[in-house]
């Protein structure tokens, strides 16, 4: 765990170097709080790719409680404006694959070059090391080399994979690897779907099927539909976030590469725009690189010296 808090405090130095060290600079360079000092940050926040709508949001929230604590130092300023940011992020409502449902269904959705497959993989190994059984289902078949690559992380984790050939119809896939679930006694299922762009209608439409089959399996499933997301693209992923939310009904985010970008402001957005809560984190290229999300270790690593320590990523 400590090592994973470390590497996640690293992995967010593009966005804490570019941004939040500017938001800690100007607050500490002040001796009072004023509406000078205020629209500063939100100047700050808006170009550090938070966006215009979670900015306002922010320093609005932010002015109430100076407003109603009467907090009147910076350094006062600074611990609203960490907690206001994690305050930010929905609390997931239900648990990760701790429902009393067997298997526990996770449908994975996402386009292309997000790092869905890998995302997959990561999460299977996560409950692999809590002792559950895991079956992949390669749901993915237009995609070349998609049902592969899956197989090859299906391998080397030691899980079954339930596939059909290249062109198959993906729910057919997913029947059968429900099918296969249930008479193996399976904990836990993840389906892969396919990514093309999430401006094609017919991609939703193939989800929303597949969607449908599930629940004619286990009427309750799917018990989460998480969507991963490319940090790196920042504001652009609430867009493309949107079409996946209104047709298979998202309940939990992925972010990758949160390691590689000076975007990290915008999962601030993301979590304010769209009230889904993240929750996975995935950073480097290793399967260890992966933990679920806490919204004030987060915090933490944006401001690298926070005084929220009660918390931390769990990668357990």
């Amino acid at each position: 765990m400590a090592r994973f808090l470390e590497k996640f405090k690293q992995g967010l130095q593009k966005t804490r170097t570019q941004v939040f060290d500017r938001l800690q600079h100007t607050i500490k360079a002040k001796r009072k709080i004023d509406d000078e000092l205020l629209d500063e940050l939100e100047e700050i926040l808006i170009s550090g790719d938070v966006g215009v709508d979670t900015a306002l949001a922010l320093i609005e929230r932010v002015k109430k409680r100076v407003k109603k604590e009467k907090y009147m130092d910076t350094e006062d300023l600074l611990r609203i404006l960490k907690s206001e940011f994690a305050s930010l992020f929905p609390r997931p409502s239900e648990a990760r694959a701790t429902s009393n449902s067997k298997p526990f269904v996770i449908l994975v959705v996402g386009v292309n070059g997000t790092g869905k497959t890998t995302s997959i993989a990561r999460l299977a190994h996560l409950y692999k090391k809590q002792g559950k059984q895991v079956l992949l289902a390669a749901a993915d078949t237009f995609r070349a080399a998609a049902i592969e690559q899956l197989q090859v992380w299906a391998d080397r984790l030691g899980v079954e994979c339930i596939k059909h050939k290249s062109g198959s119809d993906p729910s057919a896939v997913v029947f059968d690897a429900l099918q296969a679930a249930r008479a193996r006694g399976t904990d836990v299922v993840i389906i892969d779907t396919a990514g093309r762009l999430h401006t094609k209608v017919n991609l939703m439409e193939e989800l929303k099927k597949i969607r449908r089959v599930i629940q004619k399996v286990i009427p309750d499933a799917p018990h989460q539909v998480l969507l991963v997301l490319d940090a790196t693209i920042g504001q652009n992923s609430i867009s493309q976030a949107r079409q996946f939310l209104e047709a298979v009904g998202v309940n939990g985010i992925v972010l990758t590469k949160l390691d590689g970008t000076a975007k990290g402001g915008a999962v601030l957005g993301i979590a304010h725009q769209l009230k889904v809560p993240v929750l996975y984190v995935g950073l480097g290229e290793g399967l260890e690189d992966f933990a679920e999300f806490d919204p004030e270790s987060f915090v933490e690593g944006l401001f690298a010296d926070s005084s929220l320590h009660e918390n931390r990523v769990n990668a357990s």
